[in-house]
């Protein structure tokens, strides 16, 4: 049986790596999902490999940053569907000169926050009031495991802007919680997504260093991460609520 049978998701950047990934594997459970992606040619070939493979799946080009496309895409979701039942909010970015606090321009802080955060709070703010509507819903957050312990080599923005989206994950499920409204984050650590892989490819040191810190000795899989979202937006998670799915090969919890 289909887990996710007559549910509506919306998954953000949704035209690549996790969340096309997402996309595929929510509508394979039975969902009909709202590929919400900046890129155009992106986001039609995700709902391409969605609907050939016999699944349910629309377009609609958003800006998560910007609250005119955050708010049409739930508007395109209740037109198109009728209910919304899941959001991933999975867009994110993590921009090369992103350092530490020292060595990061004020405009590449500002760019992360602005995707990362400022996307994940217009999301919840425009599709958690549709699922109060129906007095049900799952919002699921991408976090990181990088907002629970430090890192020696810092990317501090993209750090921080998951640590807020940990918070916020928390404070939502306590607000909406008993109205019906779950919410639920997700701490991946490194997947192999194409934006991870061609950075590594390039730099074999620091692939190297990353797969020495890790017990699993590999990096995860995309498919490995999703399935926990496919478990949040499904009613088997009914009573998980304000939980921190860390889904990272054990990296967390080595000391060595």
């Amino acid at each position: 049986m289909q887990r996710l049978t007559d549910k509506v998701a919306i998954i953000t950047g949704a035209g690549s790596g996790m969340g096309r990934t997402a996309a595929q594997m929510f509508a394979a459970e039975g969902a009909r999902v709202v590929v919400a992606e900046f890129d155009e040619r992106a986001g039609n070939e995700t709902v391409a490999t969605v609907t050939a493979a016999g699944g349910a799946a629309t377009f609609v080009r958003t800006d998560v940053s910007n609250e005119d496309d955050a708010r049409g895409m739930v508007d395109h979701a209740m037109a198109k569907y009728g209910r919304l039942d899941a959001l991933y909010n999975n867009a994110g970015i993590m921009p090369e000169p992103d350092h530490s606090v020292v060595d990061t321009d004020v405009a590449t802080w500002d760019r992360v926050m602005a995707v990362n955060v400022r996307g994940v709070f217009l999301g919840c703010k425009y599709a958690i009031p549709r699922m109060l509507e129906q007095g049900s819903g799952s919002v699921i957050n991408v976090s990181s495991f990088v907002a629970l312990l430090g890192c020696s080599v810092p990317q501090d923005a993209y750090t921080a802007s998951k640590g807020a989206v940990l918070s916020l994950t928390r404070s939502l499920a306590v607000q909406f919680g008993g109205r019906g409204v779950r919410s639920n984050a997700i701490c991946p650590g490194p997947i192999e997504t194409p934006l991870l892989m061609e950075w590594l490819l390039k730099d074999e040191a620091a692939k190297q260093l990353r797969l020495a810190r890790n017990p699993t000795g590999r990096f995860g899989k995309p498919e490995e991460v999703v399935n926990a979202a496919i478990y949040l937006a499904s009613d088997e998670s009914r009573w998980t609520n304000g939980a921190q799915f860390v889904i990272d090969g054990g990296i967390s919890v080595n000391y060595f």
